[in-house]
Protein backbone atom coordinates (compact mmCIF):
# COMPACT_ATOMS: atom_id res chain seq x y z
CA UNK A 1 0.00 0.00 0.00
CA UNK A 2 1.01 3.34 -0.67
CA UNK A 3 2.52 5.35 2.81
CA UNK A 4 0.03 7.63 4.53
CA UNK A 5 1.88 10.91 5.15
CA UNK A 6 1.04 11.99 8.95
CA UNK A 7 1.36 15.37 10.05
CA UNK A 8 2.30 15.92 14.19
CA UNK A 9 1.82 19.08 16.08
CA UNK A 10 3.47 18.74 19.19
CA UNK A 11 3.12 21.14 22.30
CA UNK A 12 7.57 20.08 22.31
CA UNK A 13 9.28 16.95 21.04
CA UNK A 14 11.74 16.41 23.44
CA UNK A 15 11.39 12.92 25.28
CA UNK A 16 8.93 12.75 27.86
CA UNK A 17 6.10 9.71 28.46
CA UNK A 18 3.74 11.14 25.75
CA UNK A 19 6.62 11.62 23.16
CA UNK A 20 8.01 8.54 23.91
CA UNK A 21 4.49 6.77 23.16
CA UNK A 22 3.80 8.93 19.78
CA UNK A 23 7.85 7.56 18.62
CA UNK A 24 6.97 3.80 19.44
CA UNK A 25 3.53 4.20 17.31
CA UNK A 26 6.19 6.04 14.55
CA UNK A 27 8.53 2.80 14.98
CA UNK A 28 5.98 0.48 14.68
CA UNK A 29 3.94 1.74 11.45
CA UNK A 30 7.31 1.25 9.67
CA UNK A 31 7.18 2.00 6.28
CA UNK A 32 3.72 2.11 6.11
CA UNK A 33 3.52 6.06 7.19
CA UNK A 34 5.44 9.08 6.52
CA UNK A 35 5.58 11.30 9.21
CA UNK A 36 6.18 15.40 9.73
CA UNK A 37 6.89 16.56 13.04
CA UNK A 38 6.34 19.94 14.41
CA UNK A 39 6.94 21.73 17.77
CA UNK A 40 5.53 24.95 19.44
CA UNK A 41 8.82 25.08 21.46
CA UNK A 42 11.51 25.88 18.70
CA UNK A 43 14.68 23.19 18.72
CA UNK A 44 12.33 21.32 21.02
CA UNK A 45 13.22 17.78 18.75
CA UNK A 46 15.15 15.49 21.36
CA UNK A 47 12.56 12.42 20.69
CA UNK A 48 13.30 12.60 16.87
CA UNK A 49 16.80 10.43 18.41
CA UNK A 50 14.75 7.42 19.45
CA UNK A 51 12.93 7.35 15.81
CA UNK A 52 14.35 4.59 13.61
CA UNK A 53 16.57 5.24 11.02
CA UNK A 54 14.38 3.72 8.22
CA UNK A 55 11.35 5.65 8.98
CA UNK A 56 11.19 8.56 6.84
CA UNK A 57 10.21 11.44 8.60
CA UNK A 58 10.66 15.61 8.59
CA UNK A 59 11.44 18.15 10.83
CA UNK A 60 10.54 21.64 9.29
CA UNK A 61 11.23 24.03 11.70
CA UNK A 62 11.36 27.33 10.29
CA UNK A 63 10.18 26.16 7.33
CA UNK A 64 6.58 25.12 8.65
CA UNK A 65 3.80 27.72 10.11
CA UNK A 66 4.43 28.31 13.90
CA UNK A 67 2.20 26.64 16.38
CA UNK A 68 3.08 29.54 18.83
CA UNK A 69 2.13 33.00 18.60
CA UNK A 70 -0.82 35.09 18.95
CA UNK A 71 -4.49 33.26 17.86
CA UNK A 72 -5.30 35.11 15.08
CA UNK A 73 -7.33 34.19 11.22
CA UNK A 74 -3.79 35.19 9.10
CA UNK A 75 -2.00 32.47 11.24
CA UNK A 76 -4.66 29.51 11.12
CA UNK A 77 -5.05 29.93 7.18
CA UNK A 78 -1.40 28.98 7.01
CA UNK A 79 -1.49 26.59 9.52
CA UNK A 80 -4.85 25.49 7.62
CA UNK A 81 -2.61 25.25 4.33
CA UNK A 82 0.06 23.43 5.28
CA UNK A 83 -2.26 20.59 6.61
CA UNK A 84 -3.91 20.34 2.99
CA UNK A 85 -0.92 17.59 2.10
CA UNK A 86 -1.40 15.19 4.59
CA UNK A 87 -3.76 12.52 5.18
CA UNK A 88 -4.25 12.52 8.90
CA UNK A 89 -3.27 15.09 11.50
CA UNK A 90 -2.27 14.52 14.84
CA UNK A 91 -1.94 16.84 17.74
CA UNK A 92 -0.87 16.53 21.15
CA UNK A 93 -1.56 19.00 24.64
CA UNK A 94 -2.09 22.47 25.15
CA UNK A 95 1.16 23.44 22.55
CA UNK A 96 -0.94 21.93 19.50
CA UNK A 97 -4.37 24.21 20.34
CA UNK A 98 -3.53 26.68 17.58
CA UNK A 99 -3.38 23.87 14.81
CA UNK A 100 -6.62 21.91 16.41
CA UNK A 101 -8.22 25.79 16.26
CA UNK A 102 -7.16 26.24 12.21
CA UNK A 103 -8.65 22.71 11.32
CA UNK A 104 -11.97 23.46 13.11
CA UNK A 105 -12.44 26.76 11.89
CA UNK A 106 -11.17 25.90 8.27
CA UNK A 107 -11.33 22.22 7.81
CA UNK A 108 -14.59 22.40 5.93
CA UNK A 109 -13.93 25.02 3.31
CA UNK A 110 -10.33 24.26 2.62
CA UNK A 111 -11.03 20.30 2.59
CA UNK A 112 -8.63 19.39 5.48
CA UNK A 113 -7.87 15.59 6.84
CA UNK A 114 -9.22 14.53 9.77
CA UNK A 115 -7.37 15.44 13.28
CA UNK A 116 -7.14 13.42 15.66
CA UNK A 117 -6.08 15.23 19.22
CA UNK A 118 -4.24 13.44 22.37
CA UNK A 119 -4.81 15.34 25.84
CA UNK A 120 -1.74 13.62 28.34
CA UNK A 121 -1.81 16.11 31.04
CA UNK A 122 -1.19 19.85 32.63
CA UNK A 123 1.31 21.76 33.04
CA UNK A 124 2.40 23.31 36.54
CA UNK A 125 0.12 25.99 35.99
CA UNK A 126 -2.98 23.55 35.93
CA UNK A 127 -1.94 21.80 38.89
CA UNK A 128 -4.73 23.47 41.44
CA UNK A 129 -7.27 24.23 38.69
CA UNK A 130 -7.68 24.85 35.17
CA UNK A 131 -7.91 27.69 33.53
CA UNK A 132 -11.29 29.19 32.52
CA UNK A 133 -9.59 30.67 29.44
CA UNK A 134 -8.03 27.42 28.07
CA UNK A 135 -11.22 25.25 29.14
CA UNK A 136 -13.67 27.46 26.79
CA UNK A 137 -10.48 27.83 23.64
CA UNK A 138 -10.62 23.70 24.12
CA UNK A 139 -13.98 23.36 24.28
CA UNK A 140 -14.71 25.27 20.81
CA UNK A 141 -11.00 23.95 19.04
CA UNK A 142 -12.06 20.20 19.86
CA UNK A 143 -15.83 20.20 18.05
CA UNK A 144 -14.63 19.23 14.77
CA UNK A 145 -11.60 16.98 15.51
CA UNK A 146 -12.10 13.69 14.65
CA UNK A 147 -11.53 12.13 18.05
CA UNK A 148 -10.02 13.24 21.51
CA UNK A 149 -7.84 10.23 22.71
CA UNK A 150 -6.46 10.01 26.74
CA UNK A 151 -4.70 7.82 28.78
CA UNK A 152 -7.01 8.21 32.23
CA UNK A 153 -10.22 7.72 33.82
CA UNK A 154 -9.34 11.33 35.48
CA UNK A 155 -8.96 12.75 31.96
CA UNK A 156 -11.97 11.38 30.43
CA UNK A 157 -13.91 12.83 33.28
CA UNK A 158 -12.55 16.44 32.45
CA UNK A 159 -13.05 16.06 28.57
CA UNK A 160 -16.85 15.39 29.41
CA UNK A 161 -17.50 17.74 31.95
CA UNK A 162 -14.72 20.34 31.10
CA UNK A 163 -14.69 20.50 27.30
CA UNK A 164 -17.86 19.17 26.89
CA UNK A 165 -16.86 16.50 24.26
CA UNK A 166 -19.69 14.00 23.92
CA UNK A 167 -18.31 10.29 25.11
CA UNK A 168 -18.50 8.94 21.58
CA UNK A 169 -15.88 11.38 20.81
CA UNK A 170 -13.52 10.78 23.39
CA UNK A 171 -11.00 7.33 23.27
CA UNK A 172 -9.41 6.27 26.03
CA UNK A 173 -6.38 4.23 25.21
CA UNK A 174 -4.21 3.35 28.19
CA UNK A 175 -0.25 3.31 27.71
CA UNK A 176 1.15 0.62 27.10
CA UNK A 177 4.96 -0.95 26.68
CA UNK A 178 6.69 -4.59 25.59
CA UNK A 179 6.26 -6.30 28.80
CA UNK A 180 8.45 -9.08 27.40
CA UNK A 181 11.30 -6.44 26.75
CA UNK A 182 11.26 -5.37 30.74
CA UNK A 183 12.13 -9.15 32.18
CA UNK A 184 15.82 -9.15 31.73
CA UNK A 185 18.53 -8.39 34.12
CA UNK A 186 20.08 -4.60 34.61
CA UNK A 187 22.67 -4.19 32.10
CA UNK A 188 26.20 -3.94 33.36
CA UNK A 189 27.22 -0.04 33.07
CA UNK A 190 23.21 0.75 32.12
CA UNK A 191 23.61 3.50 34.71
CA UNK A 192 26.32 5.46 34.86
CA UNK A 193 27.88 5.81 38.54
CA UNK A 194 25.57 3.32 40.63
CA UNK A 195 26.05 2.54 43.80
CA UNK A 196 24.62 0.44 46.24
CA UNK A 197 26.80 -0.68 49.64
CA UNK A 198 25.56 -3.83 51.30
CA UNK A 199 22.33 -3.48 53.41
CA UNK A 200 21.23 -0.51 51.19
CA UNK A 201 17.97 0.16 49.11
CA UNK A 202 17.65 1.99 46.26
CA UNK A 203 14.80 4.20 45.57
CA UNK A 204 14.75 5.12 41.84
CA UNK A 205 12.39 7.30 39.41
CA UNK A 206 12.46 8.51 35.68
CA UNK A 207 11.19 11.78 35.17
CA UNK A 208 11.89 14.89 33.40
CA UNK A 209 13.25 17.07 35.61
CA UNK A 210 10.35 19.98 35.86
CA UNK A 211 8.61 21.75 38.20
CA UNK A 212 5.73 19.83 38.28
CA UNK A 213 7.13 16.76 38.79
CA UNK A 214 8.16 18.32 42.52
CA UNK A 215 11.62 15.94 43.26
CA UNK A 216 13.05 17.96 45.98
CA UNK A 217 9.83 16.07 47.68
CA UNK A 218 11.05 13.33 46.92
CA UNK A 219 14.37 13.92 48.04
CA UNK A 220 12.88 14.91 51.61
CA UNK A 221 11.13 12.03 51.87
CA UNK A 222 13.94 9.82 50.87
CA UNK A 223 16.03 11.74 53.69
CA UNK A 224 13.20 11.02 56.55
CA UNK A 225 12.81 7.35 55.41
CA UNK A 226 16.23 6.26 56.79
CA UNK A 227 20.08 6.68 56.30
CA UNK A 228 20.46 3.37 54.60
CA UNK A 229 18.69 4.75 51.32
CA UNK A 230 19.66 5.78 47.93
CA UNK A 231 18.12 7.59 45.64
CA UNK A 232 18.48 7.01 41.48
CA UNK A 233 17.14 9.67 38.93
CA UNK A 234 17.11 9.20 35.17
CA UNK A 235 15.83 12.35 33.94
CA UNK A 236 17.29 15.46 32.82
CA UNK A 237 15.47 19.15 32.52
CA UNK A 238 15.79 22.49 34.46
CA UNK A 239 15.28 21.49 37.85
CA UNK A 240 18.54 20.15 38.17
CA UNK A 241 20.50 22.43 40.00
CA UNK A 242 17.25 22.52 42.51
CA UNK A 243 17.31 19.19 43.03
CA UNK A 244 20.82 18.94 43.76
CA UNK A 245 20.41 21.68 46.06
CA UNK A 246 17.22 19.92 48.27
CA UNK A 247 19.76 17.28 48.35
CA UNK A 248 22.83 19.04 49.91
CA UNK A 249 20.41 21.09 52.15
CA UNK A 250 18.83 17.44 53.87
CA UNK A 251 22.39 16.03 53.64
CA UNK A 252 21.90 13.04 51.52
CA UNK A 253 24.01 14.54 48.67
CA UNK A 254 26.59 11.92 48.74
CA UNK A 255 23.37 9.34 48.11
CA UNK A 256 21.71 10.47 45.11
CA UNK A 257 22.88 9.45 41.80
CA UNK A 258 21.88 12.00 38.41
CA UNK A 259 23.34 10.50 35.43
CA UNK A 260 20.79 12.25 33.01
CA UNK A 261 18.62 11.26 30.57
CA UNK A 262 19.17 7.76 30.02
CA UNK A 263 17.34 5.60 27.05
CA UNK A 264 15.98 2.27 27.42
CA UNK A 265 14.76 1.69 30.96
CA UNK A 266 14.70 -1.96 30.92
CA UNK A 267 18.28 -1.61 30.94
CA UNK A 268 19.00 -0.25 34.20
CA UNK A 269 15.20 -0.59 35.84
CA UNK A 270 15.92 -3.40 38.41
CA UNK A 271 18.63 -2.00 39.73
CA UNK A 272 15.62 -0.14 41.89
CA UNK A 273 14.35 -1.42 45.03
CA UNK A 274 11.33 0.38 45.17
CA UNK A 275 10.05 2.91 42.59
CA UNK A 276 8.63 6.26 43.23
CA UNK A 277 6.68 9.38 41.82
CA UNK A 278 6.60 12.60 43.77
CA UNK A 279 4.69 14.32 41.03
CA UNK A 280 1.94 17.03 41.67
CA UNK A 281 0.11 16.21 38.43
CA UNK A 282 0.51 12.65 36.67
CA UNK A 283 -2.05 10.85 34.36
CA UNK A 284 -1.26 7.69 33.55
CA UNK A 285 2.54 7.44 33.98
CA UNK A 286 4.54 5.13 31.67
CA UNK A 287 7.46 5.18 33.89
CA UNK A 288 5.33 3.47 36.36
CA UNK A 289 3.83 1.10 33.60
CA UNK A 290 7.77 0.21 33.46
CA UNK A 291 8.50 -0.38 37.12
CA UNK A 292 5.28 -2.54 37.39
CA UNK A 293 6.35 -4.77 34.42
CA UNK A 294 9.44 -4.98 35.92
CA UNK A 295 8.06 -6.75 39.04
CA UNK A 296 9.17 -3.79 41.26
CA UNK A 297 6.45 -2.22 44.22
CA UNK A 298 5.73 1.89 43.84
CA UNK A 299 5.51 4.81 45.97
CA UNK A 300 3.78 7.29 44.72
CA UNK A 301 1.83 10.64 45.15
CA UNK A 302 -1.61 10.17 44.65
CA UNK A 303 -2.50 11.70 41.19
CA UNK A 304 -4.11 10.97 37.75
CA UNK A 305 -4.60 7.41 37.40
CA UNK A 306 -2.08 6.10 39.74
CA UNK A 307 -4.20 4.58 42.24
CA UNK A 308 -6.27 2.32 39.63
CA UNK A 309 -3.30 1.18 37.52
CA UNK A 310 -1.41 -0.45 40.49
CA UNK A 311 -2.09 -3.84 42.32
CA UNK A 312 -4.50 -4.03 45.37
CA UNK A 313 -1.21 -5.35 47.35
CA UNK A 314 0.19 -1.22 46.10
CA UNK A 315 -2.16 0.82 46.73
CA UNK A 316 -1.20 0.80 50.73
CA UNK A 317 1.58 2.79 49.46
CA UNK A 318 -0.01 5.26 47.45
CA UNK A 319 -0.33 9.13 49.36
CA UNK A 320 -1.93 12.03 49.35
CA UNK A 321 -0.28 14.56 46.94
CA UNK A 322 0.80 17.03 50.04
CA UNK A 323 1.50 14.00 52.17
CA UNK A 324 5.24 14.26 52.58
CA UNK A 325 5.43 12.47 55.82
CA UNK A 326 3.25 9.75 54.09
CA UNK A 327 5.94 9.52 51.00
CA UNK A 328 8.35 8.86 53.22
CA UNK A 329 6.84 6.32 55.31
CA UNK A 330 5.81 4.39 52.81
CA UNK A 331 9.81 4.31 51.26
CA UNK A 332 10.41 3.06 54.76
CA UNK A 333 8.00 0.30 55.48
CA UNK A 334 9.48 -1.14 51.85
CA UNK A 335 12.69 -0.72 52.42
CA UNK A 336 12.41 -2.59 55.44
CA UNK A 337 10.54 -5.58 54.40
CA UNK A 338 12.00 -7.77 51.51
CA UNK A 339 9.50 -10.27 51.73
CA UNK A 340 6.67 -7.26 51.35
CA UNK A 341 8.80 -5.57 48.02
CA UNK A 342 8.77 -8.92 46.57
CA UNK A 343 5.03 -9.78 47.03
CA UNK A 344 3.88 -6.09 45.88
CA UNK A 345 6.01 -5.92 42.76
CA UNK A 346 4.76 -9.61 41.22
CA UNK A 347 1.72 -8.14 42.02
CA UNK A 348 2.61 -5.34 40.18
CA UNK A 349 3.74 -7.43 37.13
CA UNK A 350 0.68 -9.32 36.89
CA UNK A 351 -1.33 -6.84 36.41
CA UNK A 352 1.15 -4.79 33.93
CA UNK A 353 1.70 -8.03 31.75
CA UNK A 354 -2.50 -8.49 31.70
CA UNK A 355 -3.41 -5.12 31.03
CA UNK A 356 -0.73 -3.03 30.04
CA UNK A 357 0.93 -4.30 26.87
CA UNK A 358 1.69 -2.65 23.60
CA UNK A 359 0.34 -4.99 21.14
CA UNK A 360 -3.14 -4.02 22.60
CA UNK A 361 -1.96 -0.17 22.56
CA UNK A 362 -1.07 -0.68 18.58
CA UNK A 363 -3.88 -2.44 17.52
CA UNK A 364 -6.45 0.30 19.25
CA UNK A 365 -4.35 3.30 17.76
CA UNK A 366 -4.22 1.60 14.48
CA UNK A 367 -8.18 0.66 14.25
CA UNK A 368 -8.59 4.78 15.01
CA UNK A 369 -6.03 6.00 12.94
CA UNK A 370 -7.09 3.69 9.63
CA UNK A 371 -10.33 4.25 10.56
CA UNK A 372 -9.87 8.29 10.65
CA UNK A 373 -8.87 7.86 7.16
CA UNK A 374 -10.75 5.63 5.83
CA UNK A 375 -7.72 3.49 5.17
CA UNK A 376 -8.27 -0.41 6.20
CA UNK A 377 -5.14 -1.29 5.19
CA UNK A 378 -3.66 0.43 7.68
CA UNK A 379 -6.13 -0.20 10.68
CA UNK A 380 -5.25 -3.98 10.18
CA UNK A 381 -2.40 -5.10 12.67
CA UNK A 382 0.83 -5.41 10.83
Amino acid sequence: MAAVRILHLHSSFNLGGQESRTVRLINHFGDQAEHTILSAVPDAFGGADAIDKRIKFTLPKDAAPSLAGMPGMGRYRKLAAYMKKFHLVLSYNWGSMDGVMARTLLGQAMGLPPLIHHEDGFNHDEIERLKKRRNWFRTIALQRAHTLVVPSKTLEKIARTQWHQPLDKICRFPNGIDTDHYNRRPQRGSFPGFQKREGEIVVGTIAGLRTIKNLPRLVRAVAAAGPNIRLAIAGEGPERAAIMAEAERVGIADRVMMPGFLKDPSRYIRLFDIFALSSDSEQYPISLVEAMTSGIPAVSTDVGDVRNMVSKENRPFIVGREDEAGLANAISVLAQDAVLRSKVGDANRFIACSQYDEETMFARYRQLYGSAMKRADFARQA
